[in-house]
């Protein structure tokens, strides 16, 4: 039996059109079934007797955290002052930190982010997922009876040392062209079997040839899998110029910017920070319609600056937003927008609140290929329900400036995922 909720006010399509009153249909399966303007005076004839009257609420698409590092739960706040250095993939705090706790610890502490996450009208999150298989089965565990939806990105143990470099033609510098052994091959394809791509560390820590090596293994697995009738193709993001030392680092070692490296070597679906990027970089990232992912409270606290929105905007790139890892930042997509609405302001950059919002939802969904995002027929029926009479709220002359400065966790009074209200004891 299809749900209908009516008299809301609701953000509609991929434009986030407000509608003061709305009627939305939602079918059995999850979906989208109706969402369009009510028609005042009169209501639709259905044949179902599930209703909800909504009045006084505003829906929205719940929110899509585009970017975590939610693994590092344990370690909250424990390298707060430390700079990127503290997660290095291979030298960092961090993973002295996750190879030194115990497993149990490790889900319980994952378990209580995605609750967080919920709790925040995030119903979809996109993870980084580091250990190998294992980092993966954790994660699965933490949340399998869990009703947020969870992209998992695996990555094998394996870093290259850009040390190993070799000079060509007086001040010509390239990376000798060291492949990925065929073991952290095998385990690369094992990992694509359990989860919906790959989450890469960063340039720095692969060679020319092993971001090929990486690119090949996931398209061939992609095509292999549409060949079996799954026609989802699986995901590839990396970090990119996060901080000015990375990008140092990859000039020095290469002759070319980590942005140059990973698009005519790796060409993911996505790139992850960009905050030290230059022009050519997000001209690079545009012209191949590359995803940024942008989390600028984690660069923030990290001390790696703040992402060049307005040029990544004007170069048309498409800019969806992460939290990043929870040993540094909360996951909280009401405080990241309101961080970059502001920051973006006080630098001169007129940003308006609309655009932002996007970020957190269509955006994302389509950086990701998901059906969510939006509130259109045929997308799943993701939402989130806002009081709009909240102490925090009311009134609302703007509803996009309302959500991404004035709204936060308790002004949450619902959050669906998948056509489901989700259970009151999670929120």
């Amino acid at each position: 039996m299809s749900l209908i909720i009516k008299n809301a006010s609701a953000l509609l399509g991929k434009n986030l059109d407000y509608v003061e009153k709305s009627l939305l249909e939602i079918s059995k399966d999850g979906t989208i079934k109706k969402a369009h303007p009510a028609k005042f005076g009169r209501m639709e004839n259905h044949k179902v007797s599930n209703f909800i009257d909504a009045e006084g609420y505003l829906i929205l698409p719940g929110f899509i955290n585009a970017h975590t590092h939610i693994g590092d739960s344990i370690g909250k706040d424990m390298a707060a002052n430390r700079g990127l250095d503290a997660v290095h993939p291979v030298t960092g705090v961090k993973r002295k930190i996750l190879e030194k706790s115990n497993p149990q610890h490790l889900c319980a502490m994952m378990r209580s982010a995605a609750l967080t996450m919920m709790k925040n009208g995030i119903t979809t999150f996109a993870d980084f997922r580091e250990g190998g298989t294992d980092g993966v089965t954790l994660l699965r565990n933490a949340i399998k009876d869990l009703p947020i939806n969870c992209l998992i990105l695996g990555r094998v143990e394996h870093y290259l040392d850009l040390q190993q470099i070799e000079r060509q033609d007086g001040n010509q510098r390239r990376i000798k062209e060291k492949k990925l052994p065929d073991k952290i091959m095998k385990l690369a394809a094992s990992l694509l079997e359990i989860c919906h791509g790959l989450g890469i560390s960063g340039a720095n820590e692969n060679t020319d040839s092993s971001l090929m090596q990486y690119n090949k293994l996931v398209s061939r697995i992609s095509k292999l899998n549409c060949s079996k009738g799954n026609t989802k193709n699986l995901l590839l993001g990396i970090h990119a110029a996060e901080s000015k030392n990375t990008v140092d680092f990859s000039l020095l070692r290469t002759g070319y910017s980590e942005v140059e490296r990973i698009v005519k070597n790796l060409r993911p679906n996505f790139v992850v920070h960009m905050t030290q990027a230059t022009d050519k970089d997000i001209s690079l990232i545009a012209n191949k319609n590359i995803g940024i992912i942008i989390c600028p409270r984690s660069n923030g606290v990290l001390g790696c600056g703040i992402p060049r929105i307005s040029r990544m905007m004007k170069s048309g790139c498409k800019i969806a937003i992460g939290t990043d890892n929870i040993m540094t930042n909360s996951p909280d997509i009401f405080r990241e927008m309101d961080y970059i609405w502001k920051v973006s302001r006080s630098s001169g950059i007129n940003l308006d609140a609309k655009s932002v919002l996007k970020m957190a939802t269509i955006n994302a969904a389509e950086i990701l290929g998901l059906n969510s995002g939006c509130i259109k027929v045929g997308r799943s029926a993701d939402f989130i329900f806002l009081d709009k009479t909240s102490f925090d709220l009311y009134p609302i002359h703007n509803p996009y400036a309302a959500i991404v400065h004035r709204a936060n966790q308790t002004s949450i009074k619902g959050v669906m995922i998948s056509g489901k209200f989700i259970d009151d004891s999670y929120l």
